[in-house]
């Protein structure tokens, strides 16, 4: 039965709150029936909010009226044509990028192509749109899936103030920021306060979100990452006695590396006992042998997160860990805005939000060209692939996240597109997205310590149901011992963590294992180029040999005779202590295909 608290809640908050995101529901499938008009006054709207900003008058913003004349002014862009203005931003001259009236919230971080990490503005009117977002997104999810809300909600969120910039700007988590937002009355309904965002140590903060939610009724579950799930399902079995004896006794284990003002915090939540929970919490146990959320949260109506690209290979652990819940996508949304809002579950695919961002995109086949076509949102074609530019409520113009989209069918006038992956010379299988430029460096500052040189070498996902990890391809010959390749196996391991700090992350938390060496015979890098100047064409002079792929069945297709895997290896750890690598002659590969 639903507690009288509960029912007059929902009748306070969330009658209006309905009835006030149906208003934005309806608003948004109008714009969906005028994409142009839309997108235009959108475009004009960003021009005009920051064309008194240091970028505006660099670009001559001012007086721009038509697409012709932004486009002649303005290039396609990248983080790093950003980098003198965010500079200047985190020292607190938010007018480098910011027209007046453009108030900065925060920074939030994420990883970056040739930096350690990015500093992407998040400004006041950023959060008001999505807010708007998350409001049309659960309206029409709350619609689709009665009982959605009847029970607790378990949102995971990150820390949105990990640090500040030397002008005092926040700098973490967008969805730490929503989370921290949340009016008190609606808090009453989420099952983990912000504090458990400021948890570094992610097994810690999983643990703890475990003890707090589990003896909750959770009817609703949402995080972007499925890894993220997966994991914090893996977890609760895998820590199920600790934790039933912690519901029992109301308390939080101590072998956990949680900050003592937090635990403070978290206090009045942890130590109430609850042995009759506890009770059925073993009665699970006893029963299957396992503690999973499909038994300890039998009312859950609806999983939210990423479905597309490659983590779509995670959902294949729902129906063990979830049983039948219905999963819908959160939608295309990165630091730099949301793009897409899926209006159905089971599919990747969303619709273009086209209130916000002004959309341009380029066509897949075109995306190294110097000069590429660019078209508008009303004139892409349905099975067609893209390149996706932004112009953002944060100052960002023709803004290149090198997102790869597929256009899978139209919403009255507006595309309706799915994320594919982060591109040709990208590539993640759990968030990590790794450029080929880092892959590179890493290579490149390894072989140089080494003094050693490769015919040639490339980094593959690889996908794993236990530990999804990259394989690092190289001809055997170029390598002498067991032992050089132990060394390069861990500088570039090393290396890759200290460039990328959401690999490192993923490392650090097992969702990714340690790079592996993948021997290939010699000669195969010569054949490789061959078969491919023969599919494309060209001259040998025009190949360019892939430092990263982003196909996860690629070394599947060349002639892999063996492995070496780092065993227990500390991410980020220093090259000089090598980590135990071990043998692996287990067939990889069905040989050279075309």
């Amino acid at each position: 039965m639903i507690p009288l608290w509960r029912r007059l809640l929902r009748r306070l908050v969330f009658r209006p709150y309905r009835i006030w995101s149906s208003l934005h529901l309806r608003r948004f499938e109008r714009a969906t029936r005028e994409l142009q008009r839309v997108q235009r006054d959108v475009l004009l709207g960003r021009i005009a909010a920051n064309r008194e900003s240091r970028f505006g008058r660099d670009h001559n913003l001012a007086g721009i009226s038509k697409v012709e004349d932004f486009r002649a002014r303005v290039p396609v862009t990248t983080y790093e044509y950003y980098e003198p203005y965010i500079q200047q931003m985190k020292a607190g001259r938010t007018d480098a990028l910011l027209g007046p009236g453009q108030n900065l919230v925060m920074f939030a971080m994420t990883s970056g192509t040739h930096t350690a990490r990015k500093f992407i503005p998040i400004t006041e009117e950023f959060v008001q749109h999505f807010r708007r977002g998350w409001l049309i997104w659960g309206v029409k999810a709350c619609c689709d899936h009665d009982g959605m809300l009847h029970g607790s909600i378990l949102q995971l969120a990150s820390d949105w103030e990990e640090f500040k910039t030397e002008a005092g700007t926040p700098c973490g988590s967008v969805s730490g920021l929503m989370a921290k937002m949340q009016r008190s009355i609606v808090r009453r309904l989420y099952c983990i306060p912000p504090d458990v965002g400021r948890i570094k140590d992610v097994t810690a903060r999983h643990y703890t979100t475990l003890r707090l939610a589990i003896p909750r009724d959770v009817t609703y579950l949402t995080t972007a990452n499925p890894s993220t799930v997966v994991n914090l399902a893996r977890l609760g079995d895998a820590e199920k006695e600790s934790l039933i004896r912690d519901i029992a006794d109301g308390t939080l284990s101590s072998k956990y590396s949680i900050p003592a003002e937090i635990r403070h915090a978290l206090h009045a939540l942890t130590s109430k006992p609850d042995p009759q929970r506890a009770r059925e919490l073993e009665a699970i146990v006893s029963r299957t042998g396992e503690l999973l959320p499909k038994d300890y949260w039998p009312n859950l109506k609806l999983l939210g997160n990423w479905t597309g690209g490659a983590v779509s290979a995670y959902l294949r652990h729902y129906p063990k860990l979830f049983g039948t819940t219905p999963v819908r996508d959160i939608g295309l949304l990165a630091s730099e805005g949301r793009m897409t809002i899926p209006l159905e579950s089971g599919s990747p695919a969303g619709v273009l939000d086209p209130t916000v961002n002004y959309y341009e995109f380029i066509p897949e086949e075109e995306a190294d060209s110097p000069m590429p076509t660019v078209l508008e949102a009303h004139e892409l074609l349905e099975g067609k692939n893209y390149f996706i530019l932004l112009t953002t409520p944060s100052g960002f113009y023709r803004y290149n996240i090198y997102d790869l989209v597929r256009v899978v069918g139209k919403h009255h006038d507006t595309p309706v597109i799915e994320f594919l992956n982060k591109g040709a010379h990208f590539a993640s299988i759990t968030g990590e997205k790794i450029a080929e430029s880092q892959v590179a460096k890493a290579v490149d500052q390894t072989l140089g310590e080494m003094s050693l040189a490769l015919t040639a070498f490339t980094l593959a996902p690889c996908w794993d149901d236990v530990l999804p990890y990259y394989t690092l391809l190289v001809e055997r010959s170029d390598i002498a011992s067991d032992e050089q390749a132990r060394r390069l196996l861990a500088g570039v391991d090393t290396m890759l963590c200290r460039l990328n700090t959401e690999y490192q992350s993923k490392r650090e938390t097992r969702r990714l294992g340690g790079v592996r060496l993948g021997w290939l015979p010699t000669g195969a890098w010569k054949e490789f180029c061959r078969k491919r100047l023969e599919r494309s064409g060209g001259s040998l002079e025009q190949f360019k040999h892939p430092c990263l792929v982003n196909d996860v069945d690629f070394i599947t297709k060349m002639p892999v005779q063996g492995q070496l895997a780092l065993e227990n290896a500390a991410a980020g750890s220093d090259p000089a202590r090598l980590p135990v690598a071990v043998a692996d002659d287990r067939p990889c590969g069905e040989g050279l295909k075309s």
